[in-house]
């Protein structure tokens, strides 16, 4: 009769019984994720793939669509289920034939590389006296006098990508409100080796568009230094920059279906298209064949999640951001179905972890995750992370991870001719490829949703 009370009392203690950490309940499985990613050979051999032989990829260039169609393919050889591309329109964006150089007070050849969206100069180019300023209220204080009919050089110093690059953004229509011809930027990048860095313009529609280049750290702080000195310099510009009716494109998508809830949805990946310089590497060639060596390592352990696990190269994120907002499009009225999306689009450096939006309780579900990558020193979880292609997703409440690295070098090659594969160490990127894998397989196979 005791032992009967006994006995009935037991149920409730165990429903009461806390369940696990994640941290515990999924050491072994990633632990076998982890050393397959830090043995694999397939993931850097496509990037090198992408990279060198397809090379840079532009929206609506001819690389991204060999691009997009390799990487359909490659989806497939690698048992991939549902893979698929969906089409996307894209901006159509071409540099042309390009130039600058110091006409005065001495002839010097200027390396230079026009920012995308600009347009182009007359077919004779544009030789103006040059205004360096080193800010946006700097520009102003000259008004419209000192700066009419003149060439403005934002000469600023790097302090940072998300505060400098309000200057590529912004600058050529603040330049063109006070009536400047033309704008030129020292590149927005952390390392001066003659190396011009490009990226997106925004230009308004209520100012003249002027032709926009950046050019290196070296030849802005030698204007500067000639205009500090008293010196008048002029600079010859020549660009052929154009922008065509909007080319066609694609998202590239593949999945490993789940094998309980197939409808509820864990989706990570980066961006297939660059920049027509360079070969598109670290950005974002590193974030994309990373996010498919993670599929393609779970697909190769023979594990199959709870809920479908998908990658996908989004199109269009250097100049638009079709292919982000087309795949929130997609996914329409099923967005609820969307347990967490995740992007790397920093660089395969040494991975440090992850940052999470929202805070709370997906926060604290993310850093039980974490724990579980402290073999390779990628257990930091903090709040605030996400990346442009998601950030659709993440704007109606899809929950937003980012994997972050050290990110000692990054804005070195960023948008420039040095963002090629040799940058790349190849025990980091495998790092990266097993971060990813692990947060992505727990985040579609724990029983509850990230946040619940």
């Amino acid at each position: 009769m005791a032992l009967s009370r006994f006995s009935f009392l037991l149920v409730p203690i165990a429903l009461l019984a806390a369940a696990p950490p994640l941290s515990e309940s999924y050491k072994e499985v990633s632990a076998r994720i982890i050393a397959a990613a830090l043995a694999d050979q397939d993931g850097y051999a496509k990037l090198s793939y992408l990279c060198d032989r397809i090379g840079n990829r532009l929206s609506g260039s001819d690389s991204l669509n060999a691009a997009i169609a390799w990487a359909s393919a490659q989806m497939k050889r690698d048992g991939l289920e549902n893979v698929a591309t969906p089409a996307v329109k894209v901006p159509h964006w071409v540099r042309g034939r390009e130039e600058a150089e110091m006409v005065k007070p001495v002839r010097h050849p200027l390396s230079m590389l026009g920012l995308g969206g600009s347009v182009a100069t007359s077919a004779e180019g544009i030789t103006a006296e040059v205004v360096s300023v080193s800010s946006f209220d700097a520009l102003k204080a000259l008004g419209r006098e000192k700066v009419a009919g003149k060439m403005v050089l934002f000469n600023v110093p790097y302090e940072g990508y998300g505060k400098t690059v309000a200057y590529r953004g912004d600058g050529p229509s603040r330049a063109a409100q006070l009536g400047a011809v033309a704008m030129l930027l020292r590149s927005v990048g952390s390392l001066a080796m003659q190396t011009p860095h490009t990226g997106a313009l925004n230009y308004t529609e209520s100012d003249p568009k002027i032709p926009a280049a950046a050019i290196t750290l070296e030849d802005a702080t030698l204007i500067q230094r000639l205009t500090d000195a008293g010196e008048t310099v002029s600079v010859h510009l020549y660009m052929e920059a154009h922008t065509l009716p909007d080319a066609d494109s694609a998202n590239v998508m593949g999945e490993i279906t789940g094998r309980e809830k197939p409808e509820e949805i864990v989706v990570m990946g980066g961006h297939i298209d660059s920049w027509d310089v360079g070969a598109g590497a670290e950005d974002d060639g590193t974030g994309i064949m990373a996010s498919l060596e993670a599929v393609a390592v779970v697909k190769k352990l023979g594990l199959r999640p709870r809920r479908t696990l998908r990658v996908v190269f989004w199109t269009n994120e250097e100049n638009g951001g079709a292919g982000g907002r087309a795949y929130r499009a997609m996914a329409g009225g099923k967005i609820h179905d969307y347990v967490a999306a995740i992007e790397m689009d920093g660089g395969a450096e040494k991975p440090v972890g992850f940052g999470v939006t929202p805070g709370g309780a997906a926060l604290a579900r993310a850093k039980e995750i974490g724990r579980l990558l402290e073999p390779i020193g990628a257990d930091t979880v903090r709040e605030g992370g996400g990346g442009a292609d998601i950030g659709p997703l993440m704007h109606d409440g899809v929950p937003g991870l980012g994997l972050f690295t050290v990110g000692q070098h990054y804005f070195d090659w960023h948008h420039s001719r040095t963002d090629t594969v040799d940058k790349i160490d190849l025990q980091e990127f495998r790092q990266c490829v097993a971060a990813m894998a692990v947060m992505g397989y727990v985040l579609a196979d724990m029983p509850e949703r990230l946040g619940e």
